[in-house]
Formats: structure tokens, C-alpha cells, sequence
């Protein structure tokens, strides 16, 4: 392990912080009240691992015990094979026999500021109405419904109760346009709709049921849509066509207030979540019941550290799976209180997120990397506002975090005290893979450190052989976990050459990664965003992270552009502090500074100096359009980028500089 610290001074430079602290142990208190304080879990699981996940399927309710932990036939995997269960029971009913019952499940806040609070039976009675709803509509076990929702409660009621009733749900993110909603609906062969007339971001309504009235014109499979009134337009002024769409309020108005769940096999489907594919086709994840839910349960009771008393807040949408597995399922199972927010951080200022952590006693914050290099440009005094003393825990999630992003947010957001959780796992893999242990990991700023006890991965090289520390290689898990994806959904075979057929019984993860002296993982990102120049594989991850160190820089993006000479060469595209002006030198400067910090192989050929990079609503950034601009290619669809416009200046840019 290398020299530990017990933190320094928080407001220590950051250059000083990130030279000096490479080991964060955790917090003394903290650790003395952690749920893990003995680092021997580790060992227990890897001595057993069935037996380790036995154990946490054993604190949740199943009608019917399981007959085998696990059933291995790679690639074919069931767990708690013949167990009988149901994942909405273990999310309400078994919290209201205690006193959980008036506990807070769901704090919501919208956009322009309305607060709800649903207590556990509040929900319990919501979600049995709403089942019987889609009962009465024609929904019966293993029919699709597809969701297509802003971030408020009845997104996770409707979840919810498909889960309860044997419904496979199918949610789509609320920012896909009309095309993508038709071509996941026409892939499922959902049978109803749920969604919303509309939905607000940054003061604007952006009209759901428009877009769903677009892709439906595709869609014969649906029978009912279930539209909730947001209170975005008036009632009168969302078309709806008789006979197939119905108001959320009359599908419940007659709807019981009891709703008996359905008994779910393990094995049985739960949902189907699409995922982006190499080959542009959305590949549609599947995730069956019981393995899932003792996975979910089980990282969120450990990596959150979660009590009785916190009011969690991951801030991702549900339309992804960290919305599924750490916005609603975990925490529910939990018996946690869970946050939803619906709107944009920067509404109707840069310091909503704090205000919300401030008003609500926020504990826990789980969030994007992304989204933490946005605040660092934004700068400090936008958190400093407000008194965020109540949180005892931070996390990331989504993408690789720079190590100055880490560090800032564990000063400025965390204010020296709180453990940050960095986690990597991905929507195949359903549950956090490879993430600290606060009451016990040393954690170092960048490194997702180990793997989750009873999860085993590994670092391999293009034979599958484990590289030594400090070589990169291909990310892979060379065990079966509880949440791991079935199958991908009517595409078996897709399946098994996609994630197991480049190392036989072995999955590729697609990401790559290193491990240094003491085991700890460093993620580097996608297979496809690592550079060949001059024969030297570069991670852009890693050049990303070298930029965002600099002083001048707020954001980074690289890629790879094809090169008659080198292969191909590395292309930046850079967005500066709000203080700092771009010109030649500053380009110079940033290109040097990547030279000295990895190697004169590294220095990209451009940097390309840009107010925003082209992002979707989500917040993830779009390389693959800066891609084309790099290549001079034509744009791919734009459709989902929250600004358009910004993708359009790069390629003006571009074309400035071709033409210069």
C-alpha cells in the first residue's frame, strides 16, 4: 500500500492535495459506525462465494425456498434455482409490518419546485392501484410495458407494479427522441404505454406525448397508453385518442387498494433495460428477478453504508440502469428513503443541487463525474452557499473519475469527512462490480480500488492471460454474480459472441483497464475510446484526465482522428474555466503538459478550445460526433444532445481549420 495520510488540511491547493494525499483511509468515525469494518469479508467470500450470497438472499422474503444457489453452464447462469419471490413485495409490503410504515420511502421535488413526500404504505397502496390498473387494461404476467417518464413518483409507482403483478417493464429515458421510443417499443412488442404530456427542464416543457404519439404510429403491439397529467399543459390541450389512451387518474379512480403479488420464479423476467450497441442497434438487457434483487440489496446495504436514518440521493434518471438498481429497487429494498429530483442542477440557478441537499438533509449523494467536473467550472461558491453538513458519504458513477475531480468533490461537496465510493459496473452487469468499502478501503483518487466481495475480476492481456501490475489490458470477470444479465432480449446469439465469446466462459466487459502494485483497479474506459499512435495504445481516459488536471481546464474530451503516418493521432477538445481566455500559447501549453505528464506519444495533435462539448440530456458526452468532426465526416443524429448547436460550431470550427 502506498504512504497513507490522514487527509492534511482540507484547504490545502489542490496540486498539493492530489500530489501528497495518493491514500484516503476512511474517517475514523465513520469506520467505527460503518456496516463493514473487517476486512476478512473479502476472504469469507472468496472461501465460499455461493455461500456468501446465500446468506443475503436469506435477510429478504421468498414464498418458496431455492433448491441451488447457482447453476452454471457458461454462459447460461440461474440463481436460486427454483425460489420463489417477488421483488415489489420485498420493497414495500415487508417494511409495513414495523415501523418503517410512515417512514418516508420517496422525497420528490420538481423542477419548479412542488415537494411530495410518500411514505412506505403510501406507496405500498399507490403500487397495488396502479397494478390493478394494468390488470384491468389487459396486462398480464410477462407482457411488456414500456415507460416513458419524467423523474416523479409515478415513474417508480409504474415500475413498481409491474414488478408486482409479473409485468416486464421496459423503461426509456425520457429524453430519447420519437425514433428511439418506437424502435425500443417495436423490439419489446410492448403492450401498453405509460408516459406523461410533458415534462420540465430548465423552465422549458419538453411534450412527451407528442413524441409518444410519434413512435406509436409504428407500434401495432400497443393496445393501451396511460398518460400521467405532469401539470405541464391543461388537460384539454394533450390530444388523446379514444379507445387507446387513457388519463392516469381514471385507469386508478376504481382501481383497488390491494393488489396480491404475483409469485415470480428467480429465473422469471423482471425487466428489459436498451443499452447502446457497436453496431447502432440498441441491444436490450435482460435482468430476471431473484439473482437481481439479492445483488442490488446487497451493494447498496455495503458500498452506500446505508442506516436507518438517511435520506439517500442518487441523481441519475431512471431511464438508466443506475435509476433501476440505486434510485429505486435497492434503497426500497433497503427500507431507505430515496430522493427523486426532476430537473436540471443549473435551475433556476448553478446551486439547485445544494439547496436540495440543504432543505432535505440529504446523507448520501450519488452521482456522475460528469456532472462534478460541471460544478468544478461553475466553481465552489455555488456549493459554498450552503450548509451541506448533514451528507456522511459521496459517490460516483457512469465513467472513470479524474483524479482532481475526485479530490475536489471530496473537499468542496464532502468537506474533508466523507468516504467518496468510485464504482464501476455497467447495465449488463446490474449491481456496483468493482467499488470501496468505506468503513474499511484505503481509497486512492481515480481507482474504482477492488472488486465487491463474492465478485472476482481480472485484467487480461489478447490471449486472456492477467497482465502484471501496472500493464493495461481488457477488463473482464471471470465469475458469475447474482444481478448478471440473462440473455439479451430475442438475441441469444448476440449475446453470447458480444460478451463471451472473446474469452470462452470468461466475460469481456469491453473496458480497459490496469491494476497497480496493490490490486486496486484503474479504469480507462471503453475498448473503442483506447488510441493506437505509433503503436503505442493510449486510453483517452487517461489523457482526458491529464488535461483536467491542468489549471486553465474545466473539461476535457479526446479522440482518436486517423493519421497516414502515426495511425492515428489524438484530437482534444477542451473547455477552459470561466475565467481563463483560449489562444495559440494555452493550446501549446496544454499539448506540453500532456507530453511531460504521460509521454511525447501522447501530445495530441489539436486542441480544440470549445464553451460547452456536445453532451446528451443526460449529461454523457457524445464522442462519437466528436469522432466525425475529427474525421470530417458527416454528423451522426443529434437528436439527443441537449444542445445541438454546439456540435454544429465544432464542425465550423473544423472545417476553419482544414481550410486554413
Amino acid at each position: 500500500m502506498e504512504r497513507e495520510k490522514m487527509g492534511g488540511p482540507v484547504e490545502a491547493p489542490l496540486e498539493a492535495i492530489l500530489e501528497e494525499e495518493r491514500v484516503f483511509p476512511p474517517p475514523p468515525q465513520f469506520r467505527e459506525q460503518a456496516n463493514v469494518r473487517d476486512p476478512q469479508v473479502y476472504q469469507e467470500a472468496e472461501r465460499d462465494p455461493e455461500g456468501f450470497w446465500e446468506r443475503w438472499a436469506r435477510e429478504l422474503t421468498w414464498f418458496q425456498p431455492w433448491e441451488k444457489v447457482l447453476e452454471w453452464d457458461p454462459p447460461w447462469a440461474k440463481w436460486f434455482v427454483g425460489g420463489k419471490t417477488n421483488l415489489a413485495y420485498n420493497c414495500l409490503d415487508r417494511h409495513l409490518m414495523g415501523p418503517r410504515r410512515n417512514k418516508a420511502a420517496i422525497i420528490w421535488e420538481g423542477e419548479p419546485g412542488e415537494v411530495r413526500i410518500l411514505t412506505y404504505w403510501e406507496l405500498y397502496r399507490q403500487v397495488c392501484r396502479f397494478a390493478n390498473a394494468l390488470k384491468a387494461l389487459g396486462v398480464r404476467k410477462g407482457d411488456r410495458v414500456t415507460i416513458y417518464m419524467p423523474m416523479v413518483p409515478e415513474a417508480a409507482v409504474a415500475m413498481l407494479a409491474c414488478a408486482r403483478i409479473g409485468a416486464v417493464h421496459s423503461v426509456v429515458f425520457a429524453g430519447f427522441t420519437a425514433d428511439a421510443l418506437r424502435d425500443r417499443i417495436q423490439d419489446a412488442q410492448a403492450k401498453v404505454l405509460v408516459t406523461a404530456e410533458g415534462l420540465w427542464r430548465r423552465g422549458n416543457i419538453l411534450p412527451l406525448k407528442e413524441y409518444a404519439d410519434q413512435a406509436l404510429e409504428a407500434c401495432p403491439t400497443v393496445e393501451k397508453v396511460v398518460v400521467f397529467h405532469r401539470g405541464c399543459k391543461e388537460k384539454e390541450q394533450v390530444p388523446m385518442r379514444r379507445g387507446r389512451d387513457i388519463w392516469w387518474d381514471e385507469a386508478i379512480a376504481s382501481a383497488a387498494l390491494q393488489c396480491p403479488p404475483e409469485e415470480m420464479d428467480a429465473e422469471d423476467m423482471l425487466y428489459i433495460l436498451y443499452t447502446s450497441g457497436t453496431t447502432g442497434k440498441p441491444k436490450g438487457v435482460v435482468h430476471t428477478t431473484g439473482g437481481y434483487m439479492v445483488g442490488i440489496y446487497a451493494t447498496t446495504q455495503w458500498v452506500f453504508d446505508i442506516k436507518e436514518g438517511d435520506t439517500y440521493w442518487c441523481t441519475a434518471d431512471i431511464g438508466w440502469v443506475t435509476g433501476h438498481s440505486y434510485v429505486i429497487y435497492g434503497p426500497l429494498l433497503c427500507g431507505a428513503t430515496t430522493l427523486m429530483y426532476e430537473g436540471a442542477p443549473d435551475w433556476p440557478q448553478r446551486d439547485r443541487w445544494w439547496s436540495i441537499i440543504e432543505r432535505h438533509g440529504v446523507t448520501i449523494l450519488y452521482t456522475a463525474p460528469t456532472a462534478i467536473r460541471t460544478f468544478m467550472r461553475w466553481g465552489e461558491e455555488w456549493p459554498g452557499r450552503h450548509d451541506l453538513s448533514s451528507l456522511r458519504l459521496l459517490g460516483t458513477v457512469g465513467e472513470p473519475i479524474n483524479p482532481e475531480a475526485w479530490v475536489w468533490y471530496w473537499r468542496h461537496i464532502g468537506g474533508g469527512r466523507c468516504p467518496v465510493v468510485d464504482t464501476w459496473w455497467q447495465t449488463e452487469t446490474g449491481m456496483i462490480m468493482i467499488t470501496p468499502l468505506p468503513g474499511i478501503t484505503h481509497c486512492k483518487p481515480g481507482s474504482a480500488t477492488l472488486p465487491f466481495p463474492g465478485v472476482r475480476a481480472e485484467v487480461v492481456d489478447e490471449r486472456g492471460q492477467p497482465v502484471p501490475p501496472g500493464a493495461g489490458g481488457y477488463l473482464v470477470l471471470t465469475r458469475p454474480w447474482p444481478a448478471m444479465l440473462r440473455v439479451l432480449y430475442g438475441d441469444p446469439e448476440r449475446y453470447k459472441v458480444q460478451y463471451w465469446s472473446r474469452f470462452p466462459g470468461v466475460y469481456f466487459t469491453g473496458d480497459g483497464a490496469r491494476r497497480d502494485q496493490d490490486g486496486y483497479f484503474w479504469i480507462v474506459g471503453r475498448i473503442d475510446d483506447v488510441v493506437n499512435v505509433s503503436g503505442h495504445r493510449i486510453g483517452t481516459m487517461e489523457v482526458e484526465s491529464i488535461l483536467v488536471e491542468h489549471p486553465a481546464v474545466a473539461e476535457a474530451a479526446v479522440v482518436g482522428r486517423s493519421h497516414e503516418v502515426k495511425g492515428q493521432a489524438l484530437w482534444a477538445f477542451v473547455t477552459l474555466r470561466d475565467d481563463v481566455v483560449a489562444g495559440p500559447s494555452l493550446e501549446e501549453e496544454l499539448r506540453e503538459h500532456v507530453s511531460k505528464r504521460i509521454g511525447a506519444f501522447a501530445r495530441p495533435d489539436r486542441v480544440i478550445f470549445t464553451p460547452e462539448l456536445p453532451k446528451t440530456r443526460s449529461g454523457k458526452i457524445m464522442r462519437r460526433l466528436l469522432r466525425d468532426i475529427a474525421e470530417g465526416r458527416a454528423l451522426g443524429d443529434v437528436t439527443t444532445l441537449q444542445d445541438p448547436e454546439v456540435v454544429r460550431s465544432l464542425k465550423e470550427q473544423y472545417e476553419h481549420i482544414e481550410g486554413g
